[in-house]
């Protein structure tokens, strides 16, 4: 299949791009480079491009004629959305539908997008299951969710079927050693952790330690990229035979604290480096983590990667690298 990719040169649209070469699928990834990059496209053809240039947009979706869509460019950072919400706004949800629109007027119908699980916010439970009410606690989590409501409305107006992917905690790096996380500037907890490990920073804060858990830091569900990269492909063959509009949460349904990654990290990496408390961060809820159940049941996801040393220690031979 011909795949058109948005922000396949960032960290998890690299991995994708790869499982989908590997897997011999024709790709094309769009992407501005604002934080990926082109060697990190290691399959098909990187055209450097902005979805804020519609017209320009339009030239090259029309040219390459995709069978499928995935979408990935974005914003991340929840407590840069917190400072500057018009940015995500700008960037998320108006580019977003500008994609949307390109993608209606040439007629694709297969349509895999990038989603998270900041779109439930606090939720009442945990694991948190697709069924669970929208209640984002920061502009990055809705500004997802406004592409939700998006999709789903796009879907019953037209001959569009799209697979939504809520993703939890994104960590680790490509086994092989080719690809991982590089962004200037990583706000990840095991980046940042393994950074101060080599010695890049000179210590690690821990936002918040009174939450209601108990070492009172937050619980994070962490997926290896791999996993994640794997439950697209996964998704482009439910689409590819059929399938209807679907949401996924893509999580391992357990989490650890951020004590524990710190451990765990020290424990990797064998240095036992610096840490400081600080105070809690804006927009962080003390626990997610997912129920993956229906993923796993309906397109047959399954995770290869569910063990937190072994996450960890892709990042690091991966970060010793660069």
């Amino acid at each position: 299949m011909k795949i058109f990719v948005t922000g396949g040169a960032g960290y998890i649209g690299s991995h994708v791009v790869k499982m989908l070469g590997e897997a011999g699928h024709d790709v094309l990834v769009y992407d501005n480079l604002s934080t990926g990059h082109e060697w990190a496209v290691l399959h098909g053809k990187l055209v450097v491009g902005d979805l804020a240039d519609k017209n320009f947009l339009f030239e090259t979706i029309k040219g390459y004629q995709p069978d499928a869509v995935m979408h990935f460019a974005a914003f991340i950072q929840v407590e840069e959305s917190v400072r500057e919400p018009l940015k995500y706004y700008r960037n998320n949800t108006a580019n977003a539908l500008n994609l949307l629109e390109v993608v209606r007027s040439v007629g694709i119908n297969k349509f895999i997008f990038s989603s998270t699980a900041a779109v439930y916010g606090i939720p009442d439970h945990n694991p948190v299951s697709e069924e669970s009410p929208f209640m984002p606690i920061n502009p990055y989590g809705m500004s997802k969710v406004m592409v939700e409501h998006m999709l789903k409305d796009f879907g019953l107006s037209v001959n569009f079927n799209y697979v939504s992917l809520r993703y939890f905690n994104v960590a680790g790096a490509d086994p092989g050693g080719k690809i991982g996380q590089a962004y200037e500037n990583a706000t990840h907890l095991i980046t940042r952790a393994l950074k101060t490990a080599k010695g890049e920073l000179t210590k690690l804060p821990i936002f918040g330690t009174d939450y209601p858990t108990p070492d009172g830091t937050c619980i994070r569900d962490y997926i290896h990229v791999n996993d994640l990269a794997s439950a697209h492909i996964c998704a482009l063959d439910f689409l590819s035979n059929a399938g209807k509009s679907s949401i996924f949460n893509c999580g391992y349904g357990h989490g650890y604290s951020v004590r524990e990654i710190v451990e765990t990290a020290k424990s990797v990496t064998g240095v036992d480096f610096r840490v400081d408390e600080a105070g809690r961060r804006a927009g962080d809820p003390p626990a997610l983590m997912a129920d993956s159940s229906k993923i796993r049941a309906e397109i047959g996801w399954k995770p290869l990667h569910d063990d937190i040393e072994f996450i960890v220690k892709t990042a690091w031979d991966w970060e010793r690298r660069r």
